[in-house]
C-alpha cells in the first residue's frame, strides 16, 4: 500500500555515489556552497532531525529555524528546540501547512522519506566508506524541478550535483 504522502515534508540531504551519508555521526565531506544552500533554504522554516543529528551539530539548535528533534529519551530537552518521540509527534509539531525539512540522520530519513513530498539532493559525485546511508531512491516516483552541476575546487572538496525533485502525483 503506497503511503499518503505530505506536500510540506521535504528530505534535504547530501549523498555520495554509494548512498553515503555519514561515518562515526560526521558528515563525509566539506562543500561549503552545499552549506551555504542548505542554510538558504531552511531559514525561516522547521527542521526535523535526529537526537545523534542534533548532537552532531557545532553549535546546537540552528538559528532561524524551528528545531525539532526526534528522541526516544522522554526526559530530554536541547535548548532552542522542541522534542518529539516519535515520527508521528514530530509530524503532529510540526504541522501542515509550512515546508518542513527532514534533515537527518539515516533512521529519520528512512522513515520520513515514503511520506515526503519533495526531495532536495546533493549528489556528491565520489563514493566514500560510510556507516549511515540514505535510502536507494526510486526515480520513478519523483519529477526533477531544478538541477546545477558544481565543480570541485575553491571551498568545494568534491564536484556535485544539486538536484530538486517533487514526488510525482
Amino acid at each position: 500500500m503506497m503511503q499518503e504522502y505530505k506536500k510540506n515534508i521535504s528530505i534535504i540531504v547530501a549523498v555520495a555515489e554509494n548512498y553515503a551519508i555519514g561515518k562515526d555521526n560526521k558528515l563525509l565531506w566539506h562543500l561549503s556552497d552545499d552549506l551555504k544552500r542548505f542554510k538558504k533554504l531552511t531559514s525561516g522554516h522547521t527542521v526535523i532531525m535526529g537526537r545523534n543529528t542534533f548532537l552532531s551539530l557545532p553549535k546546537g539548535a540552528l538559528p532561524n529555524r524551528r528545531n525539532i528533534v526526534i528522541t526516544d529519551q522522554t526526559e530530554e530537552q536541547f535548548d532552542g528546540c522542541e522534542m518529539a518521540h516519535s515520527i508521528d509527534a514530530a509530524l503532529e509539531i510540526a504541522g501542515k501547512t509550512d515546508e518542513c525539512f527532514v534533515m537527518g540522520g539515516g533512521m529519520v530519513y528512512r522513515q520520513l522519506f515514503p511520506v515526503a513530498g519533495k526531495l532536495y539532493l546533493t549528489r556528491v559525485h565520489k563514493s566514500f566508506d560510510a556507516d549511515t546511508f540514505f535510502p536507494e531512491i526510486d526515480f520513478n516516483e519523483w519529477q526533477e524541478t531544478e538541477s546545477e552541476f558544481v565543480s570541485a575546487g575553491g571551498r568545494n572538496e568534491h564536484a556535485h550535483t544539486y538536484t530538486k525533485y517533487v514526488r510525482q502525483e
